[in-house]
Parts: C-alpha cells; structure tokens; sequence
C-alpha cells in the first residue's frame, strides 16, 4: 500500500470549486477563504453563513445544480453534496489535472485534509491516513496545548528576524549563529524579542 505525500499548497488565485452548500461544504469553504482561494460554490441552496460570505464578496455562489462546465478553470474540486452517486459524477467529470476530494468516500479522492493547529506562520498537520480521524483530532487537541498562542507571535519575530538576517547579514558563520540562537527557548519566552536580537547581535560582531 503506498502512502499519501504530504504538502502544502499556495491556493492564492486559485479557482477551487466546491459543490454543495450545507455544514459540510461551509467548513471547506472556511478554511479555503483564508489561504485567498478564488471560492466558487454550486448548489440550488447553501447555509446562512454561506449566503452571508457570498453576499460580502469573500466567495461566489451560483445557485444550481451541478454541471460539467462548472469545473471549468478549477485547480482543485471539492464532491460536498449529500448525494453520493452525484459526488461520484463529479469526480467522473473532472480533468486528470484537477484535484478532487469526495466528501463521503476518502479512498476514492486524491487528497485528504489533515487535522491541523494553526498558529501564525505555524502549521501542524496531523494525518492518519484515514485509519482514524478521531485519533488525529485527539492528537490535534495535545499540539494545541503544546503550541499555544505565544507561538503566532513568536513565528512572526522569526519570519522577520529571518528576512533580514539573510539580507543584511553577509558573514556565513554569523547568519548561522543568529538563525540558531533566534529558535532557543529564550526567545520563545522572552518579554522582549527585540531587545535581546538587538543584544545577541552586538555582542557576536564584537
């Protein structure tokens, strides 16, 4: 049996379809918003919240029933819809360049979503390869724990700190030390970040 490959995709601009409009269809759309996805549901109905997100601009909603064209230009497709003969049409009509999940048969689709804790730049992903969403959910809650808010703005002063350690910083021993000492326990925990940068950095070019 042959294992799924793990990766993160850049959906910003990217048309992803998701046909269906109630719970289910909601929560992919959610989190398809925040990675600045193009949003397109299709379905005759949709849930308040999904009204609500087309009425504001943040998705489109077309409000039919599905048909091959609306495929049309996806890069990814979502089979959202209670009707699991009419998931299976949808991933019949896509393009072998087009990547479909099925809601209602996980084996069938060509990629899955991970539990997952998002902290900032911080992601962790969780995945049992369908052997038990329950236990990923279960191990999601201990990340979450482990990870808790101080992380988003940690990972912030490193995305930062990172950029301009590799653009100003033209010693390739002292880019080293700075990019190792900036993911110590000290900065995680440290009330000011800035301050101690600003320390470490004058004390390793003096």
């Amino acid at each position: 049996m042959s294992s799924n490959y793990p990766i993160m995709l850049r959906l910003e601009g990217k048309k992803v379809v998701v046909i269906g409009g109630g719970k289910v269809a909601e929560r992919k759309v959610s989190g398809l918003l925040v990675s600045g996805a193009k949003v397109v549901v299709i379905s005759p109905e949709a849930t308040e919240e999904l009204q609500r997100l087309s009425k504001s601009g943040k998705m489109e909603w077309m409000q039919q029933s599905f048909c091959v064209d609306d495929l049309k230009g996806a890069f990814m497709v979502f089979a959202a819809t209670n009707d699991k003969t009419v998931n299976q049409l949808i991933k019949d009509s896509t393009e072998p360049h087009q990547l479909v999940m099925m809601v209602d048969d996980p084996d069938g689709s060509d990629f899955h979503l991970p539990s997952v804790v998002q902290r900032g730049h911080l992601s962790i992903a969780v995945s049992t390869g369908g052997a038990s969403p329950t236990l990923a959910k279960k191990i999601r809650a201990q990340l979450e724990l482990g990870f808790d808010e101080k992380y988003e703005d940690y990972l912030e002063f490193l995305f930062e700190k990172r950029k301009w350690i590799i653009s100003e910083v033209a010693d390739p021993a002292l880019k080293r030390k700075l990019l190792t000492a900036i993911v110590s326990d000290e900065f995680l925990h440290s009330h000011d970040r800035e301050r101690d940068f600003q320390l470490l950095y004058k004390e390793l070019i003096f």
